[in-house]
């Protein structure tokens, strides 16, 4: 399916958003929305975002949808956008020669000689960065792939459909300018940032970002607290969301190991929302109603949301919208299941916003998914 047309109006906005926002990067307030103002992020409709574009690799898995097309590429950027999508999520960190990539591991390993090699990311030029994988000359291959899982296994990192490695930059000019970007701000956990380092990331970030977005619709998001709180800083006229395990993994930083920190966090520096994994929202559905009561709007991630009846319950609690490694699947069921009000049956003005037509559940139906969320989450844990 092909994306579709959407009016300007369906696009989510800040509320007061400045309508002359200035794009030059001589200066942090170049980046400025309207000072002062609470500002919001609402989403017309539920949102299906595709993660790392069609979907994350994960080389060990049986499902052969796991290894279809390489992840955090422009074809999978543009694979998932064939279907009803309204963003796609990607990792953006940046190299030693301040150039914003787009790779989600910190470490890059290929194999030489026989021996395992591993180099950091941000500590690789970007000439050194691209040798690896596909290169772009038809049918040459650069350094060969390999991928480390969290039991410490490493793999060839082979795919159906491989693609180079990318830029930010090339994304914005390669993708479908109707597809957003949830650019997901990508830091090391184990690293210690002071907010000197932090800025000069972030102002590589958002030079490309002002440079190239044009209209398209863009998500800042990150797990790192302080990086949410700068990138606010620096502009205010893309959403910022802070990701969060919701309490499933517990960190130094306690700004990070429940919802209710997460929402402290937001509140206190004019974010705009939270990612949480699916699992917290679940374990914590009183959360919600506290989350939308304080204007925050709220996505989840997880292995959870490749299930449509997990997406459909999330729908019903209230969540804004999900991010999901199924696309084609998820999105099938979504546009089944939510559809907007066929034409006709409403009157609809200029500029309005479609209602949703929520999912109707017997009480049965509503019993049986509820019991079927705590047995999803063991199996997911």
């Amino acid at each position: 399916m092909a994306l579709k047309a959407v009016h300007v109006s369906d696009v989510p906005t800040f509320d007061h958003a400045a309508d002359n926002a200035v794009l030059s990067i001589s200066s942090s307030a170049a980046y400025r929305g309207v000072e002062g103002v609470r500002t919001t992020f609402k989403a017309p409709k539920f949102l299906v975002i595709g993660h790392r574009g069609s979907g994350m690799n994960i080389l060990y898995s049986p499902d052969r949808r796991m290894k279809a097309i390489k992840e955090n590429t422009v074809m999978s950027f543009n694979a998932a956008g064939n279907f009803a999508l309204d963003y796609v999520e990607f990792d953006v960190q940046v190299t030693k020669d301040d150039c914003p990539v787009i790779f989600h591991d910190n470490f890059i390993l290929t194999e030489d000689d026989g021996d395992l090699c591993e180099k950091r990311v941000t500590e690789l030029t970007l000439e050194e960065f691209f040798r690896y994988g596909p290169q772009r000359e038809p049918g040459k291959m650069g350094k060969p792939m390999m991928r480390k899982t969290k039991d410490g296994r490493v793999l060839s990192w082979k795919v159906e459909d491989d693609d180079s490695l990318c830029t930010l930059q090339e994304a914005f000019q390669k993708v479908d300018p109707s597809l957003g970007f949830n650019i997901e701000l990508k830091f090391d956990d184990h690293i210690v940032y002071e907010d000197e380092q932090l800025v000069r990331i972030l102002e590589a970030i958002l030079e490309v970002v002002f440079k190239y977005a044009e209209d398209r619709r863009v998500i800042f998001s990150s797990f790192q607290p302080d990086a949410v709180r700068l990138v606010r800083e620096l502009q205010s006229v893309y959403p910022v969301f802070f990701l969060t395990n919701g309490g499933s993994e517990i960190y130094a930083d306690v700004r990070r190991n429940s919802l209710d920190e997460a929402m402290k966090l937001c509140l206190g520096n004019d974010l705009q929302g939270i990612v949480s994994e699916v699992k917290g929202i679940f374990r914590n559905p009183g959360a919600i109603p506290r989350i939308k009561e304080a204007n925050l709007a709220i996505l989840t991630y997880g292995q959870l949301n490749n299930v449509s009846e997990a997406v459909y319950m999330q729908h019903l609690m209230g969540i804004d919208g999900v991010i999901v490694d199924l696309v084609k699947e998820i999105t099938e069921a979504v546009s089944e299941l939510i559809k907007p009000a066929e034409e006709g049956n409403q009157e609809c003005l200029p500029g309005s916003e479609m209602e949703v037509a929520k999912p109707k559940f017997s009480n049965k139906e509503l019993s049986f998914l509820l019991k079927l969320i705590p047995e999803l989450i063991q199996v997911c844990s």
